[in-house]
C-alpha cells in the first residue's frame, strides 16, 4: 500500500518529466536545463541510430534549442506515466506523441512521432533531477524531412 508521502513523491517525479516536454515546446530553455542532473545519458537511438550520449544540461539545451527551435511549433504530449521509487532514485515511464509543425511550400507541414519515454531521476538537494532519458520511437506519420529543414532554419 502506498503512503501519502510516496504518492506525493510520485507526482513530483512525473511532473519533472512532464516539464521536460512543456519547457521544450514553450522554448523555455533555461527552465528546461534546470530539470537535468550534471550529466545526462540521452538515448534517442531508436530514431536517429548511433549510440547513447552523455551530455551536460547546457549541451542538451543547445542541441534541443537548435533542433526544436527551427520548427514553427512543437507539441509533446506525455501520458500514462508510471513511477517506481527506490530511495533517492526513481524511474518514470510514459507514452508520448510529438507533433512538429513547419510551414513548407512543398510537402506536408506536420511530422508526428509516437512511442515511449523512460526517465531515470535522482533526488539531489531535495529536488528530483533527470539523469537518463530513453526515447523509443514506435511509429511516425507525416513529413519526416521537416527535421532537416527545421535544423537548417535555426
Amino acid at each position: 500500500m502506498e503512503t501519502p508521502e510516496s504518492v506525493v513523491t510520485k507526482h513530483l517525479v512525473a511532473e519533472v518529466c512532464t516539464r521536460m516536454a512543456v519547457h521544450a515546446d514553450r522554448r523555455e530553455w533555461e527552465l528546461l536545463g534546470g530539470l537535468f542532473a550534471d550529466k545526462v545519458l540521452l538515448d534517442y537511438t531508436s530514431l536517429a541510430g548511433g549510440e547513447p550520449v552523455e551530455l551536460s544540461p547546457r549541451q542538451i539545451v543547445d542541441a534541443w534549442s537548435t533542433t526544436l527551435g527551427g520548427y514553427d511549433a512543437t507539441q509533446h504530449l506525455i501520458t500514462n506515466q508510471l513511477v517506481d521509487l527506490d530511495g533517492d532514485r526513481a524511474v518514470c515511464t510514459a507514452a508520448f506523441q510529438a507533433t512538429h509543425r513547419l510551414a513548407t511550400p512543398a510537402g506536408a507541414p506536420l511530422w508526428t512521432l509516437g512511442g515511449s519515454y523512460r526517465w531515470e531521476l535522482t533526488r539531489t538537494g531535495g529536488r528530483w533531477l533527470i539523469d537518463t532519458v530513453v526515447m523509443t520511437a514506435l511509429w511516425g506519420d507525416g513529413n519526416q524531412e521537416l527535421a532537416g529543414r527545421a535544423a537548417d532554419r535555426s
